[in-house]
């Protein structure tokens, strides 16, 4: 059988604060109804995902986008449907939603989505909502009050919100020493952790997640953790990104995007490789290599959840 394409856009509406968005329930009358979605619906044959958008939102909800940048675009496989969901982040527009057509409009904390039954194709934006732009990964570092005042002016002056912190050189303990004080610090800005290693670390240090190495991640064959904590991981080509949506990544870092001092004599992936893989990813995913904060639209153009650096965050 030959499944049917659809094309659709929706949108994450952010409330002025940044810290609820907008979700919209499906009505009796269509497919999984009763579940809720992003607001949207399918593009005309002759519009752009940013036109259809524009559309349906106005039809919809009554609001007319000012300020929008892509989110990410997730294929999905239904029984009887191809489906692309074109999900753009909307920071700024004009009007107070309502439902339009009757149905139930709710802003909701991003704390709490996943309170939310939503259609399968829905679960990688939920995750691609929460996350921000900015991952920063840690530098090697000894001294420990060095690190700390050098996190705590990233906390504090570059409004970081996801931190990786990444050790290679610390002994175990000491690692852990260093994790539990990370993730004093991380809680006191609010900011999420993810622990560099094996996933039992977790059981000694109850940071956010963790972060697997491109071997580790290669290595496995199911998702390590419970579906609370966030699992992320190194890709470096279609292979690892493959394996990381096969174990239940909730998003993951592409690199190298540019040729970077700590690995001169790898080949960059350049934007247009970095495009082409992030398409099909089904994840939110982070560019790395030689990245500053003024890549971040652009990798948000092609794609890409924002940035992941050391180099630009680590001063």
């Amino acid at each position: 059988m030959i499944k049917r394409r659809v094309h659709v856009a929706a949108a994450a509406i952010l409330s002025p604060d940044g810290g609820k968005v907008l979700i919209a329930r499906r009505p009796a009358n269509v497919d999984q109804a009763g579940l809720w979605e992003f607001p949207g619906g399918k593009l005309a044959p002759y519009e752009t995902g940013y036109q259809g958008l524009k559309r349906e939102l106005q039809e919809e909800l009554g609001v007319e986008i000012r300020r929008a940048q892509p989110l990410i675009r997730v294929h999905h496989e239904y029984p009887d449907k191809q489906l692309l969901l074109d999900v753009w982040q909307v920071y700024d527009f004009a009007g107070e939603p309502f439902g339009r057509e009757g149905q139930a409009v709710r802003w909701v904390r991003l704390g709490e989505l996943f309170h939310y039954s939503f259609p399968a194709a829905n679960l990688p934006v939920l995750q691609a909502v929460m996350l921000p732009t900015e991952y920063l990964i840690s530098a090697e570092e000894d001294d420990d009050t060095l690190f700390m005042t050098r996190l705590e002016r990233a906390l504090w002056e570059d409004d970081i919100r996801l931190v990786q912190l990444r050790a290679k050189t610390l002994s175990p303990d000491a690692y852990l020493h260093r994790a539990q004080q990370t993730l004093e610090l991380c809680r006191r800005y609010g900011a999420r952790l993810s622990l560099n290693g094996d996933p039992r670390l977790l059981e000694s240090v109850d940071a956010d997640g963790i972060h697997l190495t491109s071997d580790r991640l290669m290595q496995l064959e199911t998702r390590p953790l419970s579906q609370d904590k966030w699992l992320s991981a190194s890709t470096h080509d279609r292979l690892q990104l493959e394996q990381a949506k096969r174990i239940g990544c909730d998003f993951v870092t592409l690199s190298p995007l540019r040729t970077t001092l700590s690995h001169p004599d790898t080949a960059p992936l350049g934007w247009h490789d970095f495009q082409q893989l992030v398409e099909t990813a089904g994840m939110p995913v982070y560019a790395l290599g030689g990245m500053t904060r003024k890549d971040t639209n652009h990798a948000r153009g092609v794609g890409a959840q924002g940035i992941a650096s050391i180099r630009d965050f680590w001063k």
